[in-house]
């Protein structure tokens, strides 16, 4: 059985080889992990605002860079199609995050339609509650979201390739700032694609 530092690390650099080699994505997860950081402090002040930037700046964020500016096609890099690269990721492929995104738009809808959302909590009174409250629900949605999927992995995979990738998505934002922090500079270089000889066979 792989140590759990060697399942992680693999983790990590799947992911980074497979899908960050736009330097446009890689900035915007910089940004990102920023913004998660911050939101993983305030947290512990304000649960709903940690959210409301996690979800509103931090995941914006982030899944634009996948979404527009990562490319699609053949990934002559890791010489495998993209079709490929959506059937084996660990985590959540573009169709999972469009059901997850979809999800994260709609809560501020369905609280404004029924903000007592059915008599299960207290209507909102103005607009600033009306924000803790979609706060709260986003807060919800993220832990859902992975526990969720750490419960897939393990009957797909097996509970510890779930709890590792289950760190991994904690951890990211740590990581991404050791990993990204240069793709700005390499973006006013004029390099709009990540070259990655570290990467290619």
């Amino acid at each position: 059985m792989k140590p759990l530092r060697t399942e992680l690390a693999e983790q990590r650099w799947d992911d980074h080889r497979f899908y960050h080699h736009s330097r446009i994505n890689q900035s915007l997860h910089l940004i990102s992990a920023l913004c998660f950081i911050v939101a993983y402090g305030l947290l512990w002040v304000d649960p709903a605002w940690a959210a409301l930037l996690a979800w509103g700046v931090s995941m914006t964020t982030r899944q634009s860079g996948h979404f527009f500016f990562e490319p699609r096609g053949f990934d002559t890099v890791n010489q495998v199609t993209d079709e490929y690269k959506e059937a084996v990721k660990i985590g959540y492929n573009i169709r999972r995050k469009i059901v997850l995104m979809g999800a994260w738009a709609g809560l501020p809808l369905l609280l404004w339609v029924s903000p007592s959302l059915g008599g299960l909590i207290e209507p909102a009174d103005g607009l600033k509650e009306y924000l803790h409250d979609v706060g709260m629900a986003w807060l919800v949605l993220g832990i859902s979201g992975i526990v969720l999927r750490v419960m897939q992995l393990w009957r797909t995979h097996s509970l510890r390739t779930g709890l590792v990738w289950a760190l991994k998505i904690v951890t990211d934002p740590f990581h991404d700032v050791k990993l990204y922090w240069r793709a700005p500079l390499a973006l006013l270089r004029g390099e709009l694609i990540d070259p990655m000889p570290h990467a290619r066979h």
